[in-house]
This record gives C-alpha cells, sequence and structure tokens, in this order.
C-alpha cells in the first residue's frame, strides 16, 4: 500500500457537493435538527478526496467537509487515454464498484457520486458500475478505495522486478 501525504495547499482544487442530508435528533426539549455534507475535491490531474462535514448549518457543514476531503487526498494512476490503467473493484462498507478501462471517446460513463469523484480525479474515459450498495457515502468512498489501489505498468514491473516489456508479454 502506498501512502503518500499530498500539501493540498499547494494544489488548485474543485469541490463537488455529492449530497446534504438532514438529520434530526428528538430531545426532552423538541428536535434538533443538524446536516450532514458529502463533500468531493479534486484538482482534474490525479488527485481526489472525499469528507464529511457535520454542522448545525449547511455552509458550515460543506466547509468542515472540503476540510476533511483536504486532509484525505490521494493520487490516482492514470494512462495516456486519461482512463484507468487496468479494471478494479473499489470496495467500501457494502458497497462495490466497478471502474473499466476505456478507449479514447469513451466519455465518463458512471453514476452520480462515482462520477464526482471520476470527474475530479481527471479521468476523462471510463465505465464504472456500481455494484451491491447504493448508498451515496459508500460508492464514494468504494470509488476512491478503487482508484487508489490502481497501479501503473511501470510500479508492477518494479515489485515483480522485471521490465515493463516482459509484463505485457
Amino acid at each position: 500500500m502506498r501512502h503518500v501525504i499530498i500539501d493540498a495547499s499547494q494544489l488548485e482544487l474543485e469541490e463537488k457537493i455529492v449530497s446534504i442530508k438532514r438529520v434530526t435528533k428528538v430531545v426532552k426539549g423538541g428536535r434538533n435538527f443538524r446536516f450532514t455534507a458529502l463533500v468531493v475535491v479534486g484538482d482534474h490531474n490525479g488527485h481526489v478526496g472525499a469528507g464529511l462535514g457535520k454542522a448545525t448549518e449547511i455552509p458550515e457543514a460543506i466547509r468542515k467537509g472540503k476540510e476533511d476531503a483536504m486532509k484525505k487526498l490521494v493520487n490516482v494512476a492514470r494512462d495516456k487515454n486519461k482512463s484507468v490503467t487496468h479494471d478494479f473493484i473499489g470496495k467500501s462498507g457494502s458497497a462495490e464498484v466497478l471502474l473499466k478501462k476505456a478507449p479514447e471517446g469513451t466519455g465518463v460513463i458512471a453514476g452520480g457520486p462515482a462520477r464526482a469523484v471520476v470527474e475530479l480525479a481527471g479521468i476523462q474515459n471510463i465505465r464504472t458500475k456500481s455494484l451491491r450498495s447504493n448508498n451515496k457515502q459508500n460508492v464514494v468512498l468504494a470509488t476512491i478505495e478503487g482508484l487508489r489501489q490502481l497501479k501503473t505498468p511501470e510500479e508492477i514491473a518494479r515489485l515483480r522486478g522485471k521490465s515493463v516489456k516482459e509484463i505485457f508479454t
């Protein structure tokens, strides 16, 4: 597993709000309302992260979610077609997301939560399929986990002690 610490202050990050939920807690004096915001940030150049923010007001929840996402940025391996390097299934909780390599001109074929992650990572050609759970938070986290575990042919060659040519033959 590679854990590379990314300095978010050096990147120009864009944010997308995947979901905002109102959460109610019933207490003795009535109901307490709070908001939960699921935010995805990325630079369209191989860096993406997701975070959750909770607060009594929506803008504050979004700000907290963005800060959380910036702490959790990951590097994404992409090929020359701006697609993923190989097919992979990302898992988080009960959600699984299939990430399939696609040729140039395919575009982004993905559902709402997975689309936000893939677009902000800078991937332009990919096919995805959400398997099992449709929970937005778990789908986003499963997509990021799948992208995080992708490896380039160079990395695989280095791990095996071979050349890139030997791997492809």
